[in-house]
């Protein structure tokens, strides 16, 4: 089943749901569309799957329902940049999850999406179980994000301004690729509205402190990254280091006191774009979810 669902803002995205009618159903916002042609090739170039959302959906569904949009990409075509806050989000999914007849759910989310599955989980009762990968749970870089998502937004706008008066035949640089670029002479192209929504996100979580709120979380709960999820921006970024492996490992004996289940994938080159990809994450959460899940009658 496929559906045109209303968000918050107005605009509406299209989410599917699938799978196994009797298993449990796990919501998945990182399903991305397939791309083809030269965009394909550029994201194969990366490691990156091009059938990302597909490979994903089809990799959970024979044991789960699954429940699937591509919320990022969503957010790059309908752009909030006021209002895009960590409440708003929940308040999006939750409104999914309702329009698609779904009650309870598992939540899997993957850098950003990942935080704001600990905000779904912080604030419903409707989760089974929930899945943070390529953000830590615990002591996360939510000041680090912020300085970047600044700073990358300042840039956008100095770029769109000194760009203004180029031709409209001038083709837009559509190669941007956050986990693989120089950040010191990366070209800055993205349309200011789509980065100043992150940057609202970021601002929303200012007064978070994820140390705090570890004993609200109940439900059975994983953690992982790539273990060279490490990225080291230059100057021009705010000198800031996001260390999504590092953080995780460092915090892994409290997480593990505090009921998480912390894992690390490793290889050669599993930074945090590899560490997202089908072939990486499925063999690492179907098995949990089916052991922390599956066991459960549906609602």
């Amino acid at each position: 089943m496929i559906k045109r669902v209303q968000l918050t803002d107005g605009s509406e995205i299209e989410v599917g749901l699938t799978g196994n009618a009797a298993g449990r159903t796990v919501m998945l916002p990182v399903a991305k569309k397939t791309v083809t042609g030269q965009e394909a090739e550029r994201l194969a170039m990366w490691g990156i799957d091009p059938e990302f959302g597909q490979h994903f959906v089809e990799g959970l569904n024979d044991s789960f329902r699954v429940l699937y949009l591509d919320y990022e990409g969503h957010l790059f075509s309908h752009p909030n940049p006021e209002a895009l806050t960590a409440e708003l989000i929940v308040k999006d999914l939750l409104r999914i999850a309702d329009s698609m007849k779904v009650d309870r759910f598992s939540y899997y989310g993957y850098s950003w999406l990942a935080l704001v599955g600990l905000q779904l989980a912080l604030r419903t009762d409707r989760l089974d179980s929930f899945i943070m990968g390529g953000f830590p749970p615990y002591e996360g870089p939510y000041r680090e994000m912020t300085t970047v998502t600044v700073k990358t937004y300042e840039q956008a706008l100095s770029s769109e301004r000194q760009h203004a008066g180029s031709r409209p035949d001038e083709p837009a640089n559509e190669s941007w690729d956050p986990d693989h670029i120089d950040w010191d002479n990366v070209p800055i192209t993205i349309d200011p509205n789509v980065l100043k929504q992150f940057m609202t996100l970021y601002q929303s979580l200012a007064d978070f402190d994820d140390r705090t709120v570890q004993h609200k979380l109940t439900i059975p709960r994983l953690a992982f990254a790539g273990e060279q999820d490490t990225i080291v921006y230059g100057s021009r970024f705010g000198n800031v280091t996001v260390d999504i492996a590092g953080r995780l490992a460092k915090n892994k004996e409290r997480l593990v006191e505090l009921g998480w289940e912390i894992e690390r994938i490793e290889g050669s080159g599993m930074d945090h774009s590899k560490a997202m990809q089908p072939a990486a994450v499925l063999p690492l959460i179907k098995p949990w979810l089916i052991e922390k899940v599956s066991k459960f009658s549906n609602p």
